[in-house]
């Protein structure tokens, strides 16, 4: 593909804007993104993982392998020609890649891994829904121990949590193995092609490319259909049922609540035995999940390497904060833990400067205001940044060598002497995460 440079014109009122369907990311907002990835590094960081950082960009073939009958393949995939004829796509997900790397670089397993990371897909644009969107996720190679399924589910669990989202409910599932899938596949067929007659043709083709791709359609029409198809639990080999109860039985003994879904198969065509999806209350139905994953163990195979069982979970930031703004009664995340404040009005703010360099290396994370600003548009840039405490270095307080501390949250105002103000702050956020 040649130059298209010249192709390029500006918008009629010459401001240029983002594609359809992608979305920038500002401060305050951003702030809120810094610290829902801390929070999760820190969480999977305490369990032995590290993080992988992988292309954007991979040859078209290795996403391929999610499916090609999945919407994901079929119709969302950004796919190009490079200027060396090579075929490649933007990443629509985020297992196949580090499942790519693991093949290609041998680290010993169990590798642990976990990443943030944007993904690309063509979709309709909606509240929550982009056509670059990101998650963070998690991914386990080299062990089919039940122990590491519940494990994985654990972090996602407990990153909620941490997170203070409320009403979320865990659906867990199995996909079966080898043995047991064809089986299952057999007897679904059977019964849906029973009734493709009545419900068309896209109906009919999506049974002959793949059944299992039928159970997680949304088509109203389909539905009564579904709910009456088999369960793929009542056709689970020995190997398949053992494996699943243990996992229960794991989730059970760290108290993670789950609800048997067995008609949960999610969106891509790797996935065996264990699969689990997170949804929420907050969100209306349609766009309820945060997050889900499940093993994979064929698809280190597929990308040529040795059989190697894995298992992950991918959960999207934008879904994710949007949760979070529909529930309401959310802990505040990212912000400032402090704001100076300065009403002494000297050239330069050198007190302040001194004060807010003071906060900073003390571990919190603190801003001030420039351009001797007024008091009262400082106290309204402290909320805008959305900082836990303002502190007042006023003349009245200078006099005293104190400052006038508020609680932005609360409301509540008191003096503290300037020499214990990093002491005092540090008691009133023991046991807190700031945000440094």
């Amino acid at each position: 593909m040649g130059p298209v440079a010249s192709a390029v014109v500006p918008p009629a009122d010459d401001v240029f804007r983002a594609p359809k369907g992608v979305h920038d990311v500002l401060p305050p907002e951003s702030a809120r993104w810094v610290d829902l990835v801390a929070r999760f590094a820190r969480r999977v960081r305490r369990a032995g993982y590290g993080m992988v950082v992988s292309p954007l960009f991979e040859h078209v073939e290795v996403f391929e392998r999610v499916g090609e009958h999945t919407d994901v393949v079929a119709k969302e995939m950004y796919a190009f020609t490079d200027k060396g004829g090579r075929q490649l796509a933007l990443r629509p997900e985020g297992t196949a890649g580090v499942v790519r790397a693991y093949v290609q670089h041998h680290p010993t397993p169990p590798w642990k891994v976990w990443y943030v990371a944007p993904n690309f897909r063509y979709e309709r644009a909606q509240k929550g829904r982009y056509r670059q969107h990101w998650q963070v996720g998690v991914e386990v190679l080299g062990t089919d121990d039940p122990g590491a399924d519940v494990e994985v589910i654990a972090l996602l669990d407990g990153f909620y949590r941490d997170l203070g989202l409320t009403g979320v409910k865990l659906l867990l599932n199995s996909m079966g193995d080898a043995e047991s899938r064809p089986g299952y596949v057999a007897a679904l067929r059977e019964h849906l092609l029973a009734h493709a007659d009545a419900l068309g043709d896209e109906f009919r083709a999506r049974v002959h490319a793949n059944p299992l791709r039928v159970l997680d359609a949304k088509v109203e029409d389909w539905q009564d259909v579904i709910e009456r198809a088999p369960q793929l639990t009542e056709h689970l080999s020995e190997a398949s049922r053992v494996h699943f109860e243990l996992v229960q039985e794991g989730l059970q003994a760290l108290g993670i609540d789950y609800e048997l879904a067995p008609r949960l198969v999610r969106g891509f065509d790797y996935y065996t035995s264990t699969t689990f999806e997170f949804q929420t209350a907050a969100l209306d139905a349609a766009q309820n999940a945060i997050g889900g994953g499940g093993r994979y163990d064929g698809l280190a195979e597929q990308m040529g390497g040795a059989p190697t069982p894995g298992i992950g979970f991918g959960a999207g930031i934008e879904r994710v904060m949007l949760a979070l703004d529909a529930q309401g009664d959310a802990p505040m995340l990212g912000g400032l833990d402090v704001f100076l404040v300065d009403g002494l009005g000297a050239p330069g703010g050198t007190e302040s400067l001194v004060l807010v360099e003071l906060l900073r290396e003390a571990g919190f994370a603190a801003d001030r205001a420039f351009g001797g600003r007024s008091v009262k548009a400082q106290w309204k840039a402290a909320d805008r940044a959305g900082a836990r405490f303002g502190v007042m270095l006023g003349r009245d307080e200078a006099a005293r060598d104190a400052v006038a501390v508020k609680d932005l949250f609360s409301g509540e105002q008191v003096e503290v002497p300037r020499t214990g103000l990093v002491a005092w702050l540090q008691a009133r956020t023991a046991g807190e995460e700031t945000t440094a």
